[in-house]
C-alpha cells in the first residue's frame, strides 16, 4: 500500500520531508491540505493536526525529521545520512534556537514582549556560524543537514530579503541560491490542488 503524506506547500517542515521523499525516490500519494481547512481525515490521521504527516500502513509519523530519515533509510541514493554527528548538531540548533528566532521575527506581532530587532539579531549569529562552516555545502557533500536546514534559512531570508543579501554571509548566501536555482526546489515546490476526499491520486515523486 502507497504510504499517504500530506503537506502543505509552503510549510518548510514540509518542504525537507518533501526532499528527503525526493531524494530517497520513495513513492508516496501526496494530499496538498490547506491550514485553514483541514479535512477530516488528516486530523485523524495527524495527532498533532500539522503537517508534514505520513501514514505508511498505518504506522503515523508526525514530525518532518523523522519523515526524513523515515524516507532515506529505505533509500539514500544521493548519501544524505553519510554526515558527521556534527551534522545533527547543527540541525538541533536550526529547529531550535534559529527557528524560535526566526518566529519572533516574522512573526514580530504575535510576541509583542519580544523585541524584534533583537531577536533578528539572535537569528544572524546562528547564520554567521553557519556561513563560516559551509564550502559548497554543510561538509563535504550534500547531506540531511544541509536540506533539514535550507527551507528555514530560505523563510528566514525572505523576511527581508535586501537585509538579508546585504550581510557578510557569502558562502550561505551562494548555499541558499543554489538550493533556490536546484531543479530538486522546483520539483518539490510544484503547485497541487488541496485535497478532498475521492480525488484522483497523486504520486510523488
Amino acid at each position: 500500500m502507497t504510504p499517504i503524506f500530506y503537506s502543505f506547500r509552503r510549510c518548510p517542515y514540509a518542504m525537507r520531508a518533501r526532499l528527503a521523499l525526493a531524494s530517497s525516490g520513495k513513492q508516496v500519494e501526496l494530499r496538498e491540505i490547506v491550514l485553514r481547512d483541514k479535512p477530516a481525515a488528516f486530523l485523524a490521521a495527524s495527532s498533532s493536526a500539522t503537517v508534514p504527516c505520513l501514514n505508511a500502513a498505518g504506522d503515523v509519523i508526525d514530525e518532518s525529521l523523522d519523515i526524513m530519515t523515515w524516507a532515506l533509510r529505505l533509500s539514500d541514493p544521493e548519501g544524505w545520512l553519510d554526515m558527521s554527528e556534527d551534522g545533527w548538531e547543527w540541525i538541533r540548533r536550526a529547529d531550535g534556537p534559529f527557528k524560535d528566532a526566526l518566529d519572533h521575527t516574522k512573526y514580530a506581532s504575535r510576541y509583542p514582549e519580544m523585541n524584534a530587532s533583537e531577536q533578528r539579531a539572535l537569528a544572524a549569529e546562528f547564520l554567521a556560524d553557519l556561513d563560516q562552516q559551509i564550502d559548497n555545502w554543510i561538509f563535504e557533500h550534500p547531506s540531511l543537514a544541509d536540506y533539514a536546514i535550507l527551507p528555514f534559512v530560505r523563510q528566514f531570508a525572505f523576511i527581508d530579503k535586501a537585509w538579508f543579501d546585504a550581510q557578510p554571509w557569502p558562502d550561505l548566501q551562494t548555499w541558499l541560491e543554489t538550493f533556490l536555482t536546484s531543479e530538486r526546489f522546483l520539483e518539490i515546490m510544484t503547485k497541487y490542488p488541496q485535497w478532498a476526499n475521492g480525488d484522483e491520486v497523486i504520486h510523488f515523486p
